[in-house]
């Protein structure tokens, strides 16, 4: 399978290309007790907070380089998406951002904070059973409307998005060992370990997926894209039914590793980074923490160690009812 790898080159201009339109976002090198205590105190841990860009996730790099590659006339007939939340903010966010409407589809189970905070952006919100009939939904909405459809993971402008996340953090820290990166649909880690790879070919990347969404993992096994019959995880964020074509291509080119977790691994470090750094993420925020202090704690340690953030909308409520509360 072959696809097209964009070019440093090719990223800088998409970081250009996005401008003030989208954060920097900071890395903070995550030191203190506890983080020693539970991933090795010879291990150096830089947080890369992507939980403090616009619509509070990453999603927003792709949807707008999306978004302002819209001609004119598509960009009077709007955008639509599907998203269990963070994609349809992101999308929401862009049409604003560039002077178009968007219609998104979420599931009824979304979390109503992602759905409060789309319709604050200006989309209108349709909701529909599950994420397989979402996928059927925004396809008739694409035809009937003539909107043009942004994808949640996968295409060459949602992954050159993506990438600007590893673009940003290999000029923010030097001599990374190691780069964490959560994976749904496998779109971020796409474009993070192009990016990373190009820039520091030493660097390992390790792709971290719930043990209830491990499409990318059956779809490395199988050589090819593969589907999930049912997402069964609390990291609904991660919870893409099936791998896709180019963003699986570069994940499979550049990748070195693949690692599961469990929801409770995944709700420990939600606890541990609420307690020690202050931030409430949603699971998959936690999903690269919680594979550094299990599955890779003894692989890298005395490594420095770049941990993605991906991103956090999540209520109180919901945040209260998942965490797990650290206990030193």
């Amino acid at each position: 399978m072959t696809a097209t790898v964009p070019t440093i080159d090719d990223i800088r201009a998409a970081r250009e290309r996005l401008g003030d339109r989208a954060r920097e976002t900071p890395v903070w090198n995550w030191r203190g007790d506890a983080i020693a205590r539970i991933a090795r105190a010879d291990t150096q841990v830089f947080l890369k907070l992507e939980l403090f860009q616009y619509t509070g996730t990453f999603k927003a790099r792709g949807a707008l380089l999306n978004t302002l590659a819209l001609s004119d006339d598509a960009r009077r007939r709007g955008i639509t998406a599907v998203s269990a939340g963070n994609h349809a903010i992101a999308v929401a966010f862009a049409a604003r951002s560039v002077g178009t409407t968007a219609k998104v589809v979420m599931p009824k189970t979304a979390n109503p904070a992602r759905m409060t905070l789309c319709r604050a952006y200006g989309a209108e919100v349709v909701l529909v059973d599950d994420v397989h009939h979402a996928f059927d939904t925004v396809k008739r909405i694409e035809a009937k409307e003539g909107r043009t459809f942004i994808h949640p993971f996968e295409g060459e402008l949602t992954v050159l998005g993506t990438s600007t996340v590893g673009y940003e953090l290999c000029n923010q820290v030097e001599n990374l060992d190691a780069v964490i990166v959560p994976i749904g649909g496998g779109g971020l880690i796409a474009g993070i370990a192009c990016a990373v790879k190009q820039m520091r070919s030493a660097c390992r990347v390790f792709g971290v997926e719930p043990e209830g969404a491990d499409s990318m993992h059956r779809s490395f096994a199988a050589g090819s894209p593969q589907s999930i019959e049912k997402v069964n995880t609390i990291a609904d964020s991660l919870g893409a039914p099936y791998a896709a074509p180019y963003s699986f291509a570069l994940a499979r080119r550049f990748v070195d590793e693949l690692v599961l977790i469990n929801d409770e691994q995944m709700q420990r470090a939600m606890g541990l980074l609420f307690a020690d750094m202050k931030l409430a993420v949603e699971p998959a925020g936690a999903a690269a923490t919680a594979a550094l202090c299990g599955p890779l704690r003894e692989r890298l340690a005395g490594k420095r160690v770049g941990v993605i953030v991906c991103g956090s909308n999540i209520d109180l409520a919901t945040f209260a009812k998942q965490a797990i509360a650290y206990e030193p």
